[in-house]
């Protein structure tokens, strides 16, 4: 009984592990034209999906409250759209005086100037328990 309680606790992981395990016996499912056709249901229907879903689950209460906190969504924008890429810019000028491969340093530039991923950013908080209200409007 305990195994199931664990399970049902850890869905969200157990899905994931899945999902890649799937992926490794049977890449062909996955690939561009193939019968997910994941340049469609990726790009548009899963982001769409979980953004509307994770917006019905929403209190119009949450909601109003989150948007008050407007410095705080400021503090984030800013931290992650301009401190951190100008850190990694300077850690990029850094790494360059080394002998690293120039196209390493430019895969972490262009990594380091990237946002988190939106989706992944609202379910991993949603499935942790967190306030996804306040989390999710901080990447709109």
């Amino acid at each position: 009984m305990r195994l199931l309680e664990r399970m049902r606790k850890e869905w969200f992981m157990i899905g994931i592990v899945l999902a890649i395990a799937g992926a490794k016996l049977k890449p062909s499912i996955g690939v561009n034209g193939g019968p997910l056709k994941p340049e469609i249901t990726v790009s548009y229907i899963a982001v769409a999906t979980i953004f509307f879903n994770s917006g019905l689950s929403l209190k119009t209460e949450e909601l109003t409250s989150a948007l008050v906190h407007i410095r705080l969504h400021l503090f984030i924008q800013i931290f992650t759209l301009a401190f951190f890429p100008a850190t990694i810019w300077l850690f990029l000028q850094l790494l360059s005086i080394t002998p690293i491969n120039e196209w390493l340093l430019k895969g972490l530039q262009t990594v380091g100037c990237m946002p988190p991923p939106v989706s992944s950013a609202v379910i991993l908080t949603k499935a942790v328990g967190g306030n996804e209200v306040s989390h999710g409007a901080d990447f709109i």
